[in-house]
C-alpha cells in the first residue's frame, strides 16, 4: 500500500467513526461537509463540493485542499478546486505545499483546524495531545497549516533516555569508519555512534554533571546538543520525537508539558511553552570518524547496542537512500541559487549574527580564520569526516592543517573545550553544527551570512 493509500484510509476509517472524536464548537459544520465530501463523497458529492468551494471564491480554503492532496492523493478534482482558487497547476501535494509555502497570507478556514486535528485522530489520539490545550492556532509560532505528519506514530522514534555506555575498548561493533557524535564536558568523554542515532534521534542524558539532550533530525542533517537544564525550573526538560515535521525539520516535544519545539532553534512554537521566550543553549559537539575520535580521546565511552530496542543498527542503515539522493523527503522552499539543497555547512550562531561555511571548503582550507557577528573565530575542519571544531580567535591569526596549528607565538593545541597556546593562552570552544544548507537558509535565511572562498 503507498503512503498516499495508507493516509486515505486511515482518515476514513476517522470519518466513519464519526463519533469517536468531538468537534471544537467553532467548527463550521458546512464547510467541514464540503471538505469530507470533495475527500470521501461519491463521484457526484465531490463534483458538487468542489463547486460550491470554487464559487464561494475565498483562499481559506486553499489550505484544506492541500491537505486533502495530502491524504486522498492528487484527485483531480481536488487539483480542479485549488487551481480555480490560486490560478496554478498544482498537480502533487508536494507541489500544492511549496505553494502553500509561499503564501502566508492565505490563513485557513477555522474548519481546517479540526479537520487537520481529526486526521492526525485517526492516525494517533496522542497527537491530539499536543494541541488539547491551544485555543488560538494564530498563536503558533509556526504555521499550523505547514506541519506535516512525518510517517510515524506520536513518539514512535524512541529516544534514548541516559542510554547504557561501554567502554571503547569493547566497541568492536564500530568501524574506524563510522561517524560518532563525540561530546565532552569537563572530564565525560562520551561517543554516539550516528548509526544508532539514526534509528532514536534524540537522547536525554547527563554529561559532566550537566543535563543535555541531543536532537539528531535525519532529514535536515543537524545533531545538536542542547543544554535542557534551565535556571527557573526545577527538572531539565526531556524531550521526544513528535513524529510532526515543519519544513522538512522535526518537532520535537518536552514530555513536561507536551509543547512542540523547533529542533532547529531550540524554541518551543506551540502549547504551553510557547509565549515563554525560552531558548535552549546549545554545546559544542563534534562529528568525526570512531577511529578519530578514539585516537584523541581513549578514555571515551560509547554507546552499547543494548538499547532496550531492536534495531539494525549496522553501518549504513538508516536512511541510505536519503543520504545519498540529492532531493528531499519532504516539500520545502529552498534556495539553490548559492549552495545546493543538500549540501553540508558547518553553522555557528552569535551575538549579532550567523554564519555558515560549506563543509566542502575544509577539503582545501582546513584552518580558516574569519569573523561572524561580532566575533573573530577560528574554524577548524576536515570535510571527510564531517568535522569541524570553531574557537574565538580574538585578533591571531591561525595557520596550519586540521591536527596543528600554530601563530606567530607558536604550535596551539585543539581540545575539545578550547585552544591551548603558548604562555597558558586559551580560547574557548564556540557552539556549532552540520546542517544541510536547505535546513540552514530556510531557518535563517537573510539572517546568515554564506562563506566564499577568498579569490
Amino acid at each position: 500500500m503507498s503512503i498516499n493509500s495508507f493516509l486515505f484510509a486511515v482518515l476514513v476509517a476517522a470519518l466513519v467513526a464519526a463519533g469517536s472524536l468531538s468537534l471544537p464548537a467553532r467548527a463550521d459544520e458546512d464547510i467541514f461537509a464540503l471538505s469530507k465530501d470533495i475527500l470521501i463523497g461519491t463521484d457526484s458529492q465531490r463534483i458538487n463540493a468542489a463547486d460550491a468551494i470554487i464559487a464561494r471564491g475565498n483562499k481559506d480554503m486553499i489550505p484544506t485542499l492541500v491537505l486533502l492532496m495530502r491524504i486522498g492523493g492528487s484527485h483531480v478534482v481536488t487539483q480542479r478546486a485549488l487551481h480555480a482558487l490560486t490560478g496554478k497547476e498544482l498537480k502533487t501535494w508536494r507541489e500544492a505545499m511549496l505553494y502553500q509555502e509561499a503564501h502566508p497570507e492565505f490563513a485557513p478556514h477555522p474548519s481546517y483546524y479540526d479537520l487537520k486535528l481529526w486526521y492526525w485522530g485517526g492516525i494517533d489520539q496522542d497527537f491530539l495531545s499536543l494541541f488539547s490545550e491551544l485555543e488560538d492556532r494564530s498563536s503558533m509560532r509556526v504555521r499550523f497549516e505547514e506541519i506535516t505528519w512525518g510517517g510515524v506514530l506520536f513518539d514512535g522514534i524512541p529516544s534514548l533516555e541516559n542510554p547504557e555506555l561501554i567502554k571503547a575498548q569493547d566497541a568492536d561493533y564500530l568501524l574506524d569508519s563510522d561517524l560518532v557524535f563525540g561530546v565532552k564536558i569537563n572530564d565525560d568523554v562520551r561517543a554516539y555512534p550516528l548509526r544508532i542515532m539514526g534509528w532514536h534521534e534524540m537522547f536525554n542524558d547527563t554529561i559532566g554533571g550537566v543535563s543535555v539532550a541531543l536532537a539528531y533530525c535525519t532529514l535536515c542533517g543537524a545533531g545538536i546538543l542542547f543544554e535542557t537544564q534551565l535556571i527557573n525550573r526545577d527538572k531539565p526538560f526531556i524531550f521526544g520525537s513528535s513524529g510532526l515535521l515543519y519544513r522538512s525539520n522535526k518537532l520535537m516535544f518536552d514530555r513536561q508539558t507536551k509543547s512542540l519545539w523547533n529542533q532547529f532553534t531550540g524554541e518551543p512554537v506551540s502549547g504551553e511553552l510557547a509565549d515563554s521566550g525560552i531558548k535552549l543553549k546549545i554545546r559544542p559537539t563534534t562529528i568525526t570518524s570512531w577511529k578519530n575520535w578514539r585516537s584523541l580521546h581513549p578514555e571515551t565511552k560509547v554507546l552499547s547496542l543494548e538499547t532496550g530496542h531492536f534495531r539494525d543498527y549496522d553501518s549504513g542503515v538508516t536512511y541510505k537512500e536519503y543520504f545519498a539522493s540529492p532531493d528531499l523527503m519532504f516539500p520545502t522552499i529552498t534556495d539553490e541559487r548559492r549552495l545546493l539543497q543538500k549540501a553540508q555547512v558547518y553553522g555557528i550562531r552569535v551575538a549579532g549574527g550567523a554564519k555558515a561555511w560549506p563543509l566542502e571548503v575544509f577539503t582545501t582550507e582546513p584552518v580558516i580564520n574569519d569573523r561572524v557577528g561580532l566575533s573573530n573565530v577560528l574554524l577548524v575542519g576536515d570535510a571527510t569526516t564531517q568535522t569541524v571544531r570553531a574557537y574565538e580567535r580574538n585578533n591571531i591569526i591561525f595557520s596550519g592543517d586540521k591536527n596543528n596549528i600554530s601563530s606567530a607565538d607558536g604550535p596551539w593545541q585543539i581540545t575539545e573545550n578550547a585552544l591551548i597556546g603558548p604562555g597558558d593562552q586559551k580560547l574557548s570552544r564556540i557552539s556549532g553544527h552540520v546542517a544541510y544548507w536547505f535546513a540552514w537558509d530556510g531557518y535563517l535565511g537573510a539572517k546568515s551570512e554564506l562563506y566564499k572562498t577568498p579569490e
